[in-house]
C-alpha cells in the first residue's frame, strides 16, 4: 500500500512534458500544472501564434497567459524530494518484450504512443510532443505503434516506398495512398457481401434453431401420446386377461357343480339299488312259495336309472382351447412386437397422407397455404424481382445485383427466402413461353452451367417443366411425361415428413398432374426457373 501512495505522489507532482519532478511548478488557467522551463519552451515554439493551449487538455487561451510559481506546490514537490525518492516513470510505462519502444529514449526506454511513417520512428508521449506544436511535422502520418515501419523502406533506394502499383490501362504508376483508396473501396464490397453472409447464415441457424426446437416438440407429443396409447393397450390387455380369468372361473365353479349334482343323484341310486339288492337277496331265502311271488313282482322292478350320458372325463383338458386361444393372441403379438416390428415415422405418415390427410379439394389445400417471396441473393442477373419479391420477370438486360455466393451464375433460376418443413401449399401463375415450378435443398449448387445447379437435373430438386403447352417432370435428370391439362396457374402441395409432392393444374377444379413419393432429408425452398428465350415472367399468388 505504501509503495501505491509513493507511485501516486510520483505522478501526481510529475511534469507531464519531460515526465520529471516539478521543477519551478506554475499552474496556467485550466488547473494543469507544468515545469516553468518546459511550458516556456512549449509555448516559445507557438510565438509565431495568437492562440496557446495546454499540452494536456488543449483549451486554448489568448493572450499568452502570464506564468506565476506555484508556492504550495513547489513546497509540497520539494518535500516529496526530501524522502529520496527519484521522479521516474510508473513501471507500466516502459516497454516490455512485446511493446514497441520509443526509438529517441536513452537507457531503458519507454512505451511507444505513435510511429511516424515518415520519420520512421516510434515516439513516446515527451518524444511526440514536437509533432503536435511544430508545423514542421504537419504532413507526417501518426499510427499506432509498429514494429515493421522497416519494410516500408525501398531495399533499392534506401528510402520510404511511395510506388505501389499500375493503373490498368495506362501502365502509370499510382501512389500507396490512392491505390489503398481503391483497394479499400473494394474492402467495403468485401465486408458488405461478408456481413450479408453473415446475416444470412444466422438466418439459416435461427431457422435450424427452430426446426430443432419443433422437432423436440413434436418428438415430445409423439412420446406423450404413445406413452398414452401402450398404457391403454396394457390397460385394455390387463383387464381381458381378468375377463378370461374370471370367465374360467366362473364356467368351473358350473362344471363342478353340475358334476357334483350327477355324482349326488348316483351316489343316492347306489344306496337303493343297495337296499334292493338286500331285500331281494333276502326275498330269495323265502320258503313260502305264495308270499315269494307276491313280494317278487314288488322288488323286481328297478328305478328308472340315473342319465350318465354327459360324464366325460378329461383330465386337466378341459379348458385347453382357452389355453389356445391366449397362446395364439401371444404369437401374434410377440410377432408384432417382437424384434422385427419397427416403427417407421415416414411409413406412419404415409399411410395417413395417403389416406386420409391429403386434401381433395382446393379449399382443403389452402388451409395449408403458405405465404413464399424469392430471394435477392439467388436470382440470375437476368432476372427482375417484383411485387415485392413475389414476381420474376426475364429481362433483356443484366441487373445490378451485388455478388453473392448464393447466385445462380448460369441456369435462369430463383429461389424462396423461407424454407419449407410439415404441411405447405403455394401456387403459381406462369406466363410466357416456358419456365419450371420447382422444390430444392439449400445446398444445390449455383457457379456453372452443369446439371448440378439446374432444378430436375440432380438429386437435389424436383421441378415440373411446362414448356410450349405441354408438362414433363424431372428429378435428377430423368423425365417423366406428365398428362397435359394446360393452365398458367399450378398449384404445388408439400407434406416434409411424409416425403409427399403433389402438382396440380389449378382452374375451376383441381387436376393432379404428378405425385412424388420419397423421404425429404432436409428443409426445402420452392424455385422458379424461366427460360431466357422467351419473355415469361412467374409469381407466386396471394391465398389469404
Amino acid at each position: 500500500m505504501a509503495q501505491e501512495g509513493v507511485q501516486l505522489d510520483l505522478e501526481t507532482f510529475s511534469c507531464s512534458i519531460c515526465l520529471d519532478l516539478l521543477n519551478d511548478p506554475v499552474t496556467i488557467p485550466c488547473g494543469h500544472s507544468y515545469c516553468m522551463n518546459c511550458i516556456k519552451a512549449h509555448w516559445d515554439l507557438m510565438d509565431n501564434r495568437t492562440i496557446h493551449s495546454c499540452p494536456q487538455c488543449r483549451q486554448t487561451f489568448t493572450p499568452r497567459p502570464v506564468l506565476v510559481k506555484n508556492t504550495m506546490l513547489a513546497d509540497l514537490v520539494e518535500g516529496l524530494k526530501k524522502t529520496g525518492l527519484q521522479a521516474a516513470p510508473p513501471e507500466h510505462c516502459y516497454a516490455g518484450p512485446e511493446d514497441v519502444a520509443c526509438d529517441v529514449c536513452t537507457g531503458r526506454k519507454l512505451k511507444a504512443l505513435k510511429s511516424c511513417l515518415v520519420c520512421l520512428v516510434s515516439y513516446c508521449e515527451k518524444h511526440l510532443q514536437p509533432h503536435f506544436e511544430s508545423s514542421a511535422f504537419e504532413k507526417h502520418k501518426l499510427v499506432e505503434p509498429s514494429k515493421k515501419l522497416q519494410e516500408n523502406i525501398c531495399s533499392r533506394h534506401d528510402e520510404m516506398m511511395k510506388m505501389f502499383g499500375f493503373t490498368d490501362q495506362q501502365n502509370e504508376p499510382v501512389s500507396a495512398a490512392e491505390e489503398r483508396t481503391e483497394k479499400q473501396k473494394e474492402l467495403e464490397v468485401s465486408r458488405q457481401n461478408m456481413q450479408q453472409r453473415i446475416q444470412d447464415r444466422e438466418k439459416d441457424v435461427k431457422e435450424l434453431q427452430q426446426e430443432v426446437e419443433a422437432i423436440n416438440r413434436s418428438a415430445d407429443k409423439a412420446v406423450e401420446d404413445n406413452e398414452k396409447i401402450f398404457t391403454e393397450l396394457i390397460r385394455l390387455m390387463e383387464k381381458r386377461r381378468s375377463d378370461v380369468k374370471q370367465q374360467v372361473r366362473s364356467q368351473q365353479e358350473t362344471e363342478v357343480s353340475r358334476v357334483k349334482d350327477l355324482r349326488e343323484k348316483l351316489e343316492q341310486e347306489i344306496t337303493e339299488l343297495k337296499k334292493r339288492d338286500a331285500e331281494l337277496e333276502q326275498l330269495s331265502h323265502t320258503e313260502d312259495h305264495t308270499e315269494f311271488l307276491r313280494n317278487y313282482h314288488s322288488l323286481s322292478r328297478l328305478s328308472e336309472s340315473t342319465d350318465t350320458s354327459s360324464i366325460n372325463i378329461r383330465p386337466l383338458r378341459y379348458f385347453e382351447d382357452v389355453t389356445a386361444a391366449v397362446s395364439e393372441l401371444r404369437d401374434k403379438l410377440k410377432n408384432l412386437l417382437g424384434e422385427k416390428w419397427t416403427i417407421s415415422l415416414m411409413d406412419v405418415d404415409v399411410l395417413l397422407s395417403n389416406s386420409q390427410l391429403e386434401p381433395k379439394t382446393r379449399a382443403g389445400f389452402l388451409k395449408y397455404a403458405r405465404e413464399i417471396t424469392l430471394d435477392p441473393n439467388t436470382a440470375h442477373t437476368d432476372l427482375l424481382l417484383s411485387d415485392g419479391n413475389r414476381k420474376v420477370t426475364v429481362m433483356s438486360q443484366e441487373q445490378s445485383y451485388s455478388s453473392h455466393p448464393d447466385r445462380f451464375t448460369f441456369w435462369s433460376q430463383v429461389m424462396s427466402k423461407e424454407s419449407l418443413t410439415g404441411r405447405c401449399y403455394w401456387e403459381v401463375e406462369c406466363r410466357g413461353g416456358g419456365g419450371y415450378v420447382a422444390v430444392s435443398y439449400k445446398n444445390i449448387s449455383r457457379v456453372g452451367s452443369s446439371n448440378k445447379c439446374g432444378f430436375g437435373w440432380n438429386n437435389k430438386s424436383w421441378a415440373l417443366n411446362c414448356y410450349q403447352n405441354s408438362y414433363s417432370f424431372w428429378h435428377n435428370n430423368v423425365k417423366v411425361p406428365v398428362t397435359d391439362h394446360r393452365s398458367c396457374r399450378i398449384g404445388v402441395y408439400l407434406d416434409h415428413s411424409a416425403g409427399i409432392l403433389s402438382f396440380y393444374s389449378v382452374s375451376e377444379t383441381m387436376t393432379l398432374l404428378h405425385r412424388v413419393q420419397t423421404k425429404f432429408t432436409r428443409p426445402l425452398y420452392a424455385g422458379l426457373g424461366l427460360d431466357l428465350c422467351y419473355v415469361d415472367t412467374a409469381e407466386f399468388c396471394k391465398l389469404k
